[in-house]
């Protein structure tokens, strides 16, 4: 049994350990009609899914950190707009009664990124691959002309 009383509520949190990984939601006790306001456990606990973007004279490179989830639980769609989005789930491990926890520090839950890709995308070669955990997209570029430009001599 805890002293310290939970300010973010579950049995993760505790506002005096600097490792506990929950998320303060501020909104969380309040309904909104939108779902893209929603704070469930499930959206909060592993929305910010960490994800690099590299851009190299070829490509634009974006490699995201999902461990202990299966390519089969990954979705990378292409928006309208030139939006990459980057989704999936985490399952929550089944508990059972007679467990006693210890310590919970790993997230589960749904879990979104999107991203808008530049002009210089080649939106139809996109191409996606996972190993050991991290996702790599990998967006080829275009070229992009440069105008030609051309002097004019000026009189008087």
């Amino acid at each position: 049994m805890s002293l310290i009383p939970s300010f973010f509520g579950g049995r993760r949190s505790n506002v005096f350990d600097p490792f506990s990984m929950d998320v303060w939601d501020p909104f969380k006790d309040f309904q909104f009609p939108s779902s893209a306001l929603s704070s469930s456990q499930e959206t909060s606990a592993f929305a910010n899914a960490r994800v690099d973007w590299k851009e190299t004279p070829e490509a634009h490179i974006f490699k995201a950190d999902l461990p202990g989830i299966k390519k089969e639980e990954v979705k990378v769609e292409l928006e309208d707009n030139r939006v990459l989005q980057i989704s999936g789930e985490r399952n929550v491990e089944k508990e059972d009664k007679n467990d006693t926890w210890h310590r919970v520090e790993r997230s589960s839950g749904k879990f979104m990124r999107r991203f808008r890709l530049p002009e210089n995308a080649k939106m139809d070669q996109i191409k996606a691959s996972m190993e050991n955990g991290v996702l790599t997209v990998t967006v080829p570029k275009e070229e992009i002309k440069k105008a030609d430009v051309k002097s004019i001599e000026i009189s008087g």
